[in-house]
């Protein structure tokens, strides 16, 4: 179930002891201070018995209206205390029967996991009782948001799961509707014990479609027993693919959509990364900042567009590069955060350059392995270029070929189909390095094809890495794609690569990667040479 949620469970059961535990003694109560002067009354007037008599009195009517402890660990109707849902081990039963019921229809059904977003700040705003009655009144969002037939239980920690009915026409982008129709439903305000609260959700779901549910094991279950144990176990299967898209999502930041990974599509997890323990607090502190690497025409010599590389400047390393910068986000699962902070500098960039009246072409940033399977990548992308006021296709998004394997998961396909639709551009990177099959470049549509540094490295007198490069350009050019030569080292690689016909080329021939002030001075010396130098470039 994981261990982020066994420890969420735990620190809330000591809460709910703390709270809900025994009354305290019955003489100690602040209503038995009225019979003090009672009883002393008593003695002075009548006598000793009197005031016994007053005594005994007030300890039977304290007695009697002590306050009762709240039963915590069973309910009447079997359901979850807290939230008066069903517990986890019903999620499974039900997942079990949906499925049953989708074999039998040939429907496609599926599950989700939805967690509160840093439920450890909630706890320490709210008492066990009124953290008890947040998550009661998020079970009964849910529900209104559902259909009759659909199913949310209690699941681990603060989390729920949703069981749908199988239905005909579920689909992925049905489920990624559904999943912010519920995330807007629980984000309203809930007012708990005088106090409002406002909190976000994670969601991963796992989407079983018509084949996936088909009976491909009903020749071995003989019995009726042998088939409900074999719906059981693909009932506990499904859920834990929704639970791990569900730690994705947590992982990916406040808010996220992740799907169960398709089984065709084997991803390496990020190991640990000597980095990542400190990358997250200098990324909040600033000193990952945003370089800037000119690509110049080899027609032209203009400068044809940048590419925004993050540099570290480490107290005790000194500056470092994307090569230890990448893995250590990875690693740390601050994927979405480094390409948001990476997306506002190149916008940032982007207006500047504008507002010198300017155009050096779209800024290129590099498409990490998360930003592939956030279904709301194209959407917050949409709401950035409205807030700086820039055009979509001003953002080139570097696709490496490691993530071409991922184009066969459909959420991966949806977002970026999305961005496409939206008008940013897409560069497929590393080419040199493997293969690549024409279908590859047609599913992804890239409009620039980038020729890896391994192959422009020594050009001038490589005849084998000549005869490679001609050959990329001569596919591109037939392809009507441009093509772009990374870390070209020197001016003689330049100039092969110019006759060998790339489009553009970056590197350290060109520039080394600098701020924005200092890429904006660069661009203005290089303009009055270019003005002073005699164009002879092909036509």
């Amino acid at each position: 179930m994981g261990k982020d949620g066994g420890k969420r469970a735990a620190r809330k059961s000591e809460l709910r002891a703390k709270y809900h535990g025994k009354p305290g003694p019955v003489l100690l109560r602040r209503e038995m201070i009225a019979f003090v002067p009672a009883c002393g009354l008593a003695l002075l007037w009548v006598g000793p018995e009197a005031m016994v008599l007053i005594g005994l009195t007030a300890l039977l009517v304290g007695w009697m209206t002590r306050p009762l402890p709240v039963p915590l660990e069973t309910d009447e109707e079997g359901c979850d205390p807290a939230t008066g849902l069903p517990p986890p081990n019903a999620a499974i039963s039900e997942m079990a029967a949906s499925l049953q019921d989708a074999r039998a229809r040939n429907r496609p059904t599926g599950c989700l996991i939805l967690g509160l977003d840093a439920p450890e700040q909630a706890l320490r705003r709210l008492p066990a009782r009124d953290f008890d009655l947040l998550l009661r009144r998020i079970g009964e969002r849910l529900q209104g948001q559902l259909r009759s037939g659909d199913v949310v239980t209690r699941w681990e920690g603060a989390r729920f799961a949703v069981l749908l009915r199988p239905t005909p026409r579920l689909g992925l982008e049905g489920m990624i509707q559904l999943c912010g129709r519920l995330q807007e439903a629980v984000s309203e305000p809930y007012s708990i014990a005088a106090q409002t609260e406002q909190i976000t959700m994670h969601i991963g779901f796992h989407l079983v479609g018509r084949s996936d549910a088909s009976p491909a094991h009903r020749e071995d279950a003989a019995t009726l027993a042998k088939a409900e144990a074999h719906a059981h176990a693909e009932a506990e299967a499904a859920l834990s693919r929704a639970e791990t898209a569900a730690e994705r999502a947590m992982r990916s930041g406040p808010g996220a959509i992740r799907s169960s990974r398709s089984n065709k599509i084997v991803m390496k997890e990020p190991g640990p990364h000597p980095l990542s323990a400190s990358v997250g607090e200098a990324l909040e502190a600033g000193h990952i900042k945003a370089f800037f690497l000119p690509q110049i025409s080899t027609d032209t010599g203009d400068i044809v567009g940048f590419q925004a590389i993050p540099r570290w400047l480490h107290a005790q390393r000194g500056i470092l590069t994307e090569s230890e910068i990448l893995p250590a986000i990875e690693a740390a699962g601050l994927g979405a955060r480094f390409s948001e902070v990476m997306l506002y500098a190149a916008f940032g960039a982007l207006r500047d350059i504008s507002r010198d009246g300017s155009d050096f072409g779209p800024a290129s940033l590099p498409f990490l392995h998360g930003q592939m399977g956030d279904p709301r990548l194209a959407e917050r992308l949409a709401w950035e270029f409205d807030r700086f006021e820039i055009a979509p296709n001003r953002l080139r998004l570097i696709v490496p070929q490691a993530m071409v394997a991922r184009l066969d998961d459909p959420v991966c396909c949806r977002t970026l189909h999305e961005i496409k639709r939206l008008g940013c551009l897409i560069e497929l990177a590393g080419f040199g390095t493997g293969p690549v099959s024409a279908e590859t470049i047609h599913r992804l549509g890239p409009q620039r094809l980038r020729i890896h540094r391994s192959l422009t490295a020594q050009i001038d007198h490589n005849t084998e890495h000549q005869r490679l490069t001609a050959a990329i350009v001569s596919m591109a050019e037939g392809l009507g794609l441009k093509t772009l030569a990374e870390g070209v080292p020197g001016i003689a690689e330049h100039a092969m690569l110019c006759q060998l016909g790339c489009s553009a080329v970056q590197g350290p021939a060109i520039a080394a990667p600098m701020p924005i002030s200092e890429f904006l001075d660069w661009a203005e010396r290089h303009r009055t040479k270019l003005a002073a130098t005699p164009q002879i470039g092909r036509r």
